[in-house]
């Protein structure tokens, strides 16, 4: 199977735009796939400069309902108006960083190929989709400044509307998530529940970016243990995004070869 890191934070094949979003390109024996689409129109270009036909792709997943994992949708659909477009029935709600809007375009949902989707789907052999997502260890601490209506108030953001993508394969599992709010270890518990084990591979990011300043020893604790958790574990991990480099780095300190970079370009052999 082939993946394409199609957009994400950082460059990795030469001329591919990178921007603060995400968009993983998947090739099956049965689908072309994209599970997100970046920020903006730049998943086209980096498609056209790899050789992808985006007129080919045959179903969209979106993990959460972000800007920065949404907004190459609309761009898309001028491309491909066939495609299934899949996201949680809680995706569309209004989303907020403080005050600021984070959620997706309205006029997303005025195209006829949207499918909202409200738990776990099996979508057929190949494809399953999870959310149900409740654990809360090693919860990523940037998640505190984001918020979701209820009631007509603004209040912390449970998540509800984030789910995991998992691609089965040639007797592999590949588990894909946007950012993982709801905790990379609280994901795999769920997944481990659903599967009796768990995946082979990961891809994800792990939502521990800090813009505004070092980290703080609660949130160092937290991508330290997670670090440990996921070291103990029989899979490779591919983050980025909103990782964010410094947490990155510490997480590869303590996990070696078991966790690798996603850049804008960069293509996985699995």
């Amino acid at each position: 199977m082939k993946l394409v890191t199609l957009v994400e934070n950082t460059q990795g094949a030469t001329g591919c735009v990178c921007e603060h979003g995400l968009c993983i390109y998947a090739e099956t024996a049965n689908h072309k796939l994209l599970v997100d689409s970046g920020q903006t129109d730049a998943l086209i270009g980096n498609a056209h400069l790899l050789g992808i036909d985006l007129s080919a792709v045959d179903t969209v997943i979106l993990s959460h309902g972000h800007y920065d994992h949404s907004g190459g949708i609309l761009p898309f659909s001028q491309l491909n108006k066939s495609a299934r477009i899949i996201m949680h029935q809680k995706a569309p709600e209004p989303h907020f960083n403080g005050d600021r809007y984070i959620g997706i375009d309205e006029d997303i949902m005025k195209l006829p190929n949207v499918e909202l989707i409200g738990g776990d789907t099996r979508l057929d052999d190949e494809l399953f989709v999870f959310s149900g997502i409740t654990g809360r260890r090693c919860f990523p601490q940037g998640n505190l400044k984001l918020k979701m209506l209820a009631g007509g108030e603004k209040v912390c953001d449970n998540f509800a509307h984030e789910q995991c993508v998992v691609i089965s394969q040639c007797g592999k599992n590949i588990l894909i998530s946007g950012c993982a709010h709801n905790g990379i270890l609280n994901i795999l518990d769920r997944y481990k529940e659903l599967f009796g084990s768990y995946p082979d591979y990961v891809i994800s990011g792990f939502h521990m970016m800090k813009k505004d300043g070092e980290h703080s020893p609660d949130e160092i604790a937290v991508i330290e243990q997670t670090a440990r958790e996921l070291a103990g574990l029989d899979t490779v991990f591919y983050s980025g995004h909103c990782t964010g480099e410094s947490a990155f780095e510490r997480m590869k300190a303590i996990m070696g070869d078991k966790l690798r970079a996603l850049h804008s370009g960069d293509e996985i052999i699995l």
